[in-house]
């Protein structure tokens, strides 16, 4: 019998693609969705603030007290955390994203290990199958070029480097063949795709479009200064799922400055404004109580997303993150000032969602991705969460919605 292993996923869509690749190279161990029956667990760890090199240590503190599963470490935390956690004898191996492929191998060593890889690595695998998932992650590059100041992962990632084509259209060519209709693509810094093999995002997109099977593409965050024209020509393709994640962290140009950010909020609000009136539901990171976030910087900030067409927020409050230049910045802001903040904001962003939700009179294009105690749930074109009530089936399928009632955190639908 086939000794069971159990994957545990933290942080962004580019660790979920990561696992399922680690999934689809395990040939020796079976699977387990059940962390109880594991021999092993691996985790996939993000690193992306103190505060997640904590979760994931409390993680490693929950399975060394339940259980006596040998834990395998990897994800980007193998880089900042695993050596020391495997001199603590917390875990019994490390090894870096380039070798997930490797699996097996790993797995089966019964000396504890250490094996970061390289940060030059690009991925070869085809993943064919997403278990347990009905939309599909396809990472599409590696890395970033930004230094943002507060942010450790271009060293724990690497440079931005793409995928190769062939072998993106050839997963998706598969997957769609396996009844996936719906892509993400992900990474790094997905709008830098295409940016050292002389191609491009908009141009990969077009292609995916062609391929038979294909429904809807959706896209991981991107930056402000990478929607170019190019890909403002496809803004209106049926294809394009009509909600963009566009990453600003902040809005107040003297804060984007602090943070060593690219963008300029007087040409993102031109940018919004533009997807807006296309009928785009608009996303964002946030990240409150950076070091320099004085009151007045706030209220800035506050008024200006007030002006902007947002509607989904992914926000954070500032975490130190030993290793970058923000966690050596002052002033430093009281933590409890920067989740008042965070709630504030997230505020405002949930209220401009339903006035968004209120004011559209379409139609509802929704993949079912769930099904709870008889409610089916899963997101339209504009990544809005719909529970529908059903005597039928509809797991996994795509559903058309005429009529609805927009509640507060989601839409709500009877067929």
């Amino acid at each position: 019998m086939k000794k069971k292993v159990y994957f545990k996923t933290f942080g962004c869509r580019t660790n979920l693609y990561d696992s399922q690749v680690m999934m689809s190279s395990m040939k020796d161990y079976e699977i387990t969705e059940d962390e109880s029956l594991a021999d092993a667990i691996v985790i996939n760890s993000c690193t992306v603030t103190n505060g997640a090199d904590t979760h994931v240590r409390s993680y490693i503190s929950h399975i060394e007290k339940s259980r006596g599963a040998k834990i395998f470490l990897t994800g980007c935390g193998a880089h900042t955390k695993g050596e020391k956690l495997l001199n603590e004898n917390r875990v019994h191996g490390v090894f870096g994203q380039s070798e997930k492929e490797n699996i097996d191998s790993f797995l089966a060593q019964d000396k504890p290990f250490y094996n970061p890889g390289d940060l030059n690595h690009i991925d070869k695998s085809v993943v064919d199958d997403f278990i347990g998932k009905s939309r599909a992650f396809i990472k599409i590059q590696e890395g970033c070029n930004f230094r943002c100041s507060y942010c450790i992962i271009p060293f724990v990632r690497g440079d931005a480097r793409s995928m190769d084509e062939t072998r993106i259209l050839e997963q998706i060519s598969r997957l769609a063949l396996n009844g996936f209709g719906e892509f993400i693509l992900t990474g790094t810094n997905v709008g830098s795709y295409g940016q050292d093999t002389k191609t491009s995002l908009a141009k990969l997109m077009k292609k995916i479009s062609q391929i038979r099977g294909v429904r809807r593409i959706r896209l991981g965050s991107v930056e402000p200064i990478q929607i170019t024209d190019e890909f403002k020509e496809i803004l209106d393709e049926p294809w394009l799922e009509r909600h963009l994640h566009i990453a600003l962290q902040h809005t107040s140009p003297k804060m984007l400055k602090l943070m060593n950010r690219r963008n300029v909020y007087k040409q993102d609000k031109e940018l919004f404004e533009l997807l807006a009136n296309k009928g785009f539901a608009i996303g964002t990171d946030f990240i409150t109580g950076h070091p320099g976030e004085t009151e007045e910087l706030w209220l800035e900030a506050m008024r200006n997303a007030q002006d902007l067409p947002l509607t989904h927020l992914h926000s954070f409050s500032y975490s130190k993150r030993d290793g970058t230049p923000s966690a050596n910045m002052t002033p430093e802001v009281n933590g409890k000032i920067a989740k008042d903040r965070l709630h504030e904001i997230d505020s405002l962003i949930k209220r401009k969602n339903f006035e968004f939700r209120n004011a559209f009179n379409g139609e509802l294009e929704v993949l079912i991705e769930s099904e709870k105690d008889g409610l089916y749930h899963g997101y339209d074109q504009h990544f809005n969460k719909i529970v529908i009530e059903s005597d039928e089936d509809l797991s996994g399928n795509w559903i058309n919605i005429h009529n609805f009632e927009v509640r507060e955190d989601y839409n709500y639908a009877k067929l």
